[in-house]
């Protein structure tokens, strides 16, 4: 019987991803830039990076093999929190965490005034010695930047952390 196991999340290749695509756009996947915002499709590369595996549920999994083959998750701020919070599957996984808890390769989502929901799905390339809004330097598209402090957002209501605890993959 096939069983899942533990593998590390190498949060220095999802940074280092997040760096090298800050400004640019990997033609492996679609560009969503003009159909909704690209943030969330940036930070589900890079997590892929720092795992190497997809979860291929259809609807709830994550995973991009195209622009219409895709799960919701790879590219909805909503669900990509959902499902990286809640997976018990294959893929990457994590936790709701405090900022001081931080960490290069794991994802900030961004709630601006005005708005009910959380709408940007940063990638945290680099922390301070305390992470703190200053000091938490973070990769996006959309608002396309590199080693950006989270300070510097205006109009900023609430920041979550998803804190990247590690990914299942099936044993070979």
């Amino acid at each position: 019987m096939a069983a899942l196991i533990q593998i590390p999340y190498k949060r220095q290749l999802a940074a280092a991803y997040a760096n090298e695509w800050a400004y640019r756009r990997n033609p492996d996947y679609y560009d969503f830039s003009k159909i909704g915002g690209d943030c969330t499709n940036f930070a589900s590369q890079c997590i892929l990076a720092g795992c190497g595996v997809m979860n291929y549920r259809s609807t709830y999994g994550w995973y991009y093999r195209s622009l219409r083959d895709r799960a919701p998750s790879w590219t909805s701020v909503t669900y990509l929190y959902r499902f990286l919070t809640t997976n018990q599957g294959p893929g990457p996984y994590g936790r709701l965490a405090e900022l001081s808890e931080a960490e290069p390769g794991d994802i900030v989502q961004l709630r601006f005034l005005g708005n009910e929901a959380f709408g940007h799905s940063p990638v945290i390339t680099s922390v301070g010695e305390e992470p703190t809004l200053d000091s938490v330097l973070v990769a996006a598209h959309s608002m396309d930047c590199g080693s950006r402090p989270l300070s510097t957002y205006k109009n900023l209501a609430a920041v979550r952390v998803i804190h990247l605890e590690g990914a299942r993959r099936w044993r070979a």
